[in-house]
């Protein structure tokens, strides 16, 4: 099956080109599109795509209240990829906030585009964890949310849980936790599961800034 994509942008060119980067790649498939964040929950529930570039910036509904609909109300909702002009803008992080699993700058490289779909859609990886980690540090509470605060103690995480936590907030994959941990790599596929679960985390971003917002680590 390929890996479909619905794109959210209230500029056509924008959309143009994201559909010309991505459909000339084999097993990524564009199957639809829209100008407003009011028009996702429809179309994700007809088209039931794997990933939403969204943009996050748009007239009616933004990308960061779109995102949250999208999560909030249906069942099985698509990995949400936030698309922005900047890279250091609140609104980028809030989205992560809300429930989205990455984000991705307009003018990147096509193969950056293409990695950064595959890489939401697998959930192995952090997509830029510089950069999350510099939004955590400039518009995050750090240490200073009480909700992440509480979600980290309700979640009593092993030593080796926590650990794996500390690695994930580096950006390594599975494969690169097993290699530090000297584990096997489904092993640290059933470390991730118990720390997102455990933490009430959709994906490794929202674990990741539960991480910094909770003062588990420093964003610093």
């Amino acid at each position: 099956m390929p890996l479909s994509v619905l794109l959210v942008d209230d500029e056509p060119l924008v959309r143009a080109g994201l559909r010309a980067v991505l459909e000339a790649q084999p097993g990524i498939e564009v199957v639809g599109e829209a100008a407003d964040g009011a028009a996702v929950i429809p179309l994700v529930r007809q088209l039931r795509p794997d990933v939403v570039a969204m943009d996050v910036r748009m007239p009616l509904m933004d990308g960061i209240e779109a995102t949250r609909a999208v999560l909030r109300t249906v069942d099985e909702p698509p990995k949400i990829l936030v698309v922005t002009t900047f890279e250091s803008d609140e609104y980028v992080y809030a989205a992560l906030r809300a429930g989205a699993a990455g984000f991705l700058l307009k003018r990147a490289r096509p193969a950056e585009i293409v990695h950064a779909v595959r890489l939401v859609a697998e959930g192995d990886s952090l997509l830029f964890p510089a950069s999350v980690r510099q939004l955590a540090a400039e518009y995050g509470d750090s240490g200073g949310n009480p909700a992440a605060r509480a979600a980290l103690e309700r979640a009593r995480l092993t030593e080796r849980e926590a650990e794996v936590l500390r690695l994930m907030t580096r950006g390594l994959s599975n494969a690169e936790i097993a290699g530090q941990l000297a584990v096997g790599t489904e092993t640290v596929k059933s470390h991730v599961s118990a720390v997102l679960a455990k933490l009430g985390a959709r994906d490794r971003t929202q674990a990741v800034i539960t991480a910094y917002e909770s003062g588990f680590v420093s964003p610093g």
